[in-house]
Protein backbone atom coordinates (compact mmCIF):
# COMPACT_ATOMS: atom_id res chain seq x y z
CA UNK A 1 0.00 0.00 0.00
CA UNK A 2 1.40 3.49 -1.05
CA UNK A 3 0.46 4.93 2.39
CA UNK A 4 3.16 2.08 3.93
CA UNK A 5 5.22 2.98 1.66
CA UNK A 6 5.35 6.67 2.42
CA UNK A 7 5.48 6.23 6.19
CA UNK A 8 8.65 3.68 5.55
CA UNK A 9 10.94 6.54 3.17
CA UNK A 10 12.45 8.23 5.99
CA UNK A 11 15.62 10.26 5.48
CA UNK A 12 18.29 7.18 6.73
CA UNK A 13 21.48 8.28 7.66
CA UNK A 14 22.97 4.84 8.77
CA UNK A 15 23.23 1.60 6.84
CA UNK A 16 24.44 -1.77 7.12
CA UNK A 17 27.04 -1.41 4.42
CA UNK A 18 27.86 -5.29 4.25
CA UNK A 19 24.60 -5.62 2.82
CA UNK A 20 25.01 -4.76 -1.13
CA UNK A 21 22.84 -3.11 -3.50
CA UNK A 22 23.73 -4.56 -7.05
CA UNK A 23 23.78 -2.31 -10.25
CA UNK A 24 20.83 -4.00 -11.42
CA UNK A 25 18.63 -2.82 -8.97
CA UNK A 26 19.98 0.60 -9.24
CA UNK A 27 19.15 0.46 -13.13
CA UNK A 28 15.33 -0.57 -12.40
CA UNK A 29 14.87 2.12 -9.83
CA UNK A 30 16.21 4.71 -13.06
CA UNK A 31 13.89 2.76 -14.95
CA UNK A 32 11.07 3.35 -12.97
CA UNK A 33 12.22 7.65 -12.87
CA UNK A 34 12.26 7.07 -16.46
CA UNK A 35 8.91 7.32 -16.69
CA UNK A 36 7.79 10.27 -14.06
CA UNK A 37 6.25 13.46 -15.33
CA UNK A 38 8.99 16.08 -16.54
CA UNK A 39 8.15 19.54 -16.80
CA UNK A 40 7.48 20.13 -20.82
CA UNK A 41 8.78 16.89 -21.08
CA UNK A 42 12.42 17.89 -20.96
CA UNK A 43 13.07 14.52 -19.50
CA UNK A 44 16.82 16.57 -18.24
CA UNK A 45 18.10 14.49 -16.06
CA UNK A 46 20.89 11.89 -16.28
CA UNK A 47 22.06 9.48 -13.61
CA UNK A 48 25.07 8.53 -12.12
CA UNK A 49 25.44 5.15 -10.34
CA UNK A 50 27.33 3.58 -7.75
CA UNK A 51 27.58 0.26 -6.12
CA UNK A 52 31.16 -0.23 -5.84
CA UNK A 53 33.12 0.05 -2.69
CA UNK A 54 36.05 1.97 -3.37
CA UNK A 55 33.96 4.75 -5.87
CA UNK A 56 31.45 4.99 -3.07
CA UNK A 57 34.36 5.94 -0.34
CA UNK A 58 35.34 8.86 -3.12
CA UNK A 59 31.57 10.02 -3.34
CA UNK A 60 31.29 9.80 0.68
CA UNK A 61 33.90 12.89 1.53
CA UNK A 62 31.68 15.20 -0.89
CA UNK A 63 28.63 14.78 1.29
CA UNK A 64 27.12 16.95 3.99
CA UNK A 65 24.97 14.09 6.11
CA UNK A 66 23.00 16.55 8.57
CA UNK A 67 22.90 19.83 9.52
CA UNK A 68 20.82 20.03 12.36
CA UNK A 69 23.35 17.16 14.05
CA UNK A 70 26.12 19.15 14.18
CA UNK A 71 28.58 17.05 16.13
CA UNK A 72 28.05 14.31 13.70
CA UNK A 73 30.08 13.85 10.66
CA UNK A 74 28.03 11.22 9.08
CA UNK A 75 28.19 7.33 8.86
CA UNK A 76 31.06 5.67 10.28
CA UNK A 77 32.93 2.95 8.55
CA UNK A 78 30.40 -0.28 8.45
CA UNK A 79 27.47 2.30 8.46
CA UNK A 80 27.75 4.37 5.37
CA UNK A 81 25.66 3.57 2.28
CA UNK A 82 26.58 0.40 -0.27
CA UNK A 83 24.87 2.29 -2.95
CA UNK A 84 24.64 5.74 -4.22
CA UNK A 85 22.53 7.17 -7.62
CA UNK A 86 23.94 10.68 -8.29
CA UNK A 87 21.03 12.87 -10.41
CA UNK A 88 22.37 15.09 -12.93
CA UNK A 89 20.64 18.03 -14.73
CA UNK A 90 21.84 17.87 -18.44
CA UNK A 91 22.41 21.49 -19.17
CA UNK A 92 22.29 20.86 -22.53
CA UNK A 93 18.62 20.19 -22.80
CA UNK A 94 17.40 22.51 -20.02
CA UNK A 95 18.01 24.18 -16.22
CA UNK A 96 16.57 24.44 -13.16
CA UNK A 97 13.27 21.85 -13.54
CA UNK A 98 13.51 20.93 -9.62
CA UNK A 99 10.12 19.60 -9.64
CA UNK A 100 11.88 16.70 -12.04
CA UNK A 101 14.34 16.37 -9.65
CA UNK A 102 11.97 16.40 -6.08
CA UNK A 103 9.83 13.45 -8.50
CA UNK A 104 12.38 11.23 -9.34
CA UNK A 105 14.72 11.23 -6.08
CA UNK A 106 11.09 10.37 -4.24
CA UNK A 107 10.21 7.96 -6.80
CA UNK A 108 13.58 6.47 -6.69
CA UNK A 109 13.00 6.51 -2.73
CA UNK A 110 10.00 4.94 -2.74
CA UNK A 111 11.04 1.84 -4.94
CA UNK A 112 14.18 1.41 -2.57
CA UNK A 113 11.58 0.97 1.00
CA UNK A 114 9.30 -1.19 -1.52
CA UNK A 115 13.11 -3.51 -1.86
CA UNK A 116 13.31 -3.50 1.51
CA UNK A 117 16.57 -0.73 1.01
CA UNK A 118 16.34 3.05 2.59
CA UNK A 119 17.79 5.99 1.44
CA UNK A 120 18.34 9.97 2.08
CA UNK A 121 18.63 13.06 -0.47
CA UNK A 122 21.33 14.89 -0.20
CA UNK A 123 21.45 18.41 -1.58
CA UNK A 124 24.69 19.39 0.53
CA UNK A 125 27.09 18.32 -2.09
CA UNK A 126 30.88 19.53 -3.13
CA UNK A 127 29.63 19.37 -6.23
CA UNK A 128 32.71 20.60 -8.10
CA UNK A 129 34.55 17.98 -6.01
CA UNK A 130 32.26 15.37 -6.94
CA UNK A 131 32.16 16.37 -10.70
CA UNK A 132 35.29 15.67 -10.85
CA UNK A 133 35.62 12.53 -8.87
CA UNK A 134 33.29 10.76 -11.49
CA UNK A 135 34.96 12.50 -14.31
CA UNK A 136 31.68 14.28 -15.17
CA UNK A 137 31.29 16.54 -18.63
CA UNK A 138 30.96 20.39 -17.69
CA UNK A 139 27.01 20.18 -19.40
CA UNK A 140 26.34 17.82 -16.27
CA UNK A 141 25.40 19.59 -12.81
CA UNK A 142 25.00 17.56 -9.74
CA UNK A 143 21.97 18.67 -8.72
CA UNK A 144 21.24 16.12 -5.88
CA UNK A 145 22.66 12.49 -4.39
CA UNK A 146 20.85 9.55 -3.36
CA UNK A 147 22.19 7.70 -0.64
CA UNK A 148 20.93 3.71 -0.66
CA UNK A 149 21.84 0.98 1.73
CA UNK A 150 19.78 -1.24 4.44
CA UNK A 151 18.79 1.08 7.06
CA UNK A 152 20.06 0.50 10.25
CA UNK A 153 18.60 3.40 12.45
CA UNK A 154 15.04 3.78 13.53
CA UNK A 155 13.71 6.98 12.67
CA UNK A 156 10.70 7.81 14.46
CA UNK A 157 7.66 10.84 13.25
CA UNK A 158 6.65 12.77 15.87
CA UNK A 159 4.49 16.21 16.15
CA UNK A 160 6.12 19.78 16.09
CA UNK A 161 6.49 20.91 20.11
CA UNK A 162 4.44 23.52 21.01
CA UNK A 163 7.70 25.29 20.98
CA UNK A 164 7.30 25.14 17.01
CA UNK A 165 11.26 23.56 16.91
CA UNK A 166 11.05 21.63 13.57
CA UNK A 167 14.44 20.43 14.10
CA UNK A 168 14.97 16.77 14.12
CA UNK A 169 17.08 15.55 16.69
CA UNK A 170 18.61 11.82 18.17
CA UNK A 171 18.34 10.31 21.72
CA UNK A 172 20.67 8.37 23.59
CA UNK A 173 20.03 5.30 21.63
CA UNK A 174 20.61 7.00 18.73
CA UNK A 175 16.93 6.87 17.56
CA UNK A 176 16.60 9.89 14.99
CA UNK A 177 13.18 11.82 15.69
CA UNK A 178 11.42 13.86 13.21
CA UNK A 179 8.84 16.54 14.12
CA UNK A 180 6.10 16.72 11.52
CA UNK A 181 3.35 19.39 11.13
CA UNK A 182 -0.32 17.87 11.21
CA UNK A 183 -2.65 18.07 8.83
CA UNK A 184 -5.00 21.05 10.50
CA UNK A 185 -1.46 22.98 10.55
CA UNK A 186 -1.18 22.76 7.03
CA UNK A 187 -4.58 22.89 5.40
CA UNK A 188 -5.34 26.22 5.20
CA UNK A 189 -9.19 25.93 5.02
CA UNK A 190 -9.30 23.22 7.17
Amino acid sequence: MLKDLVLKNRSYRRFDQSKKVDKKTLLKFVELALNTPSGRNLQTLKYFISADADLNSKIFPTLAWAGYLSNWDGPEEGERPSAYIVILEDTKIGKNLVHDQGIVAQTILLAAVEQGLGGCIIYSIKRSELAETLSLPEHLDVVLVLALGKPVEEVVIEPIPTSGEVKYWRDENHVHHVPKRSLKEVVVNF
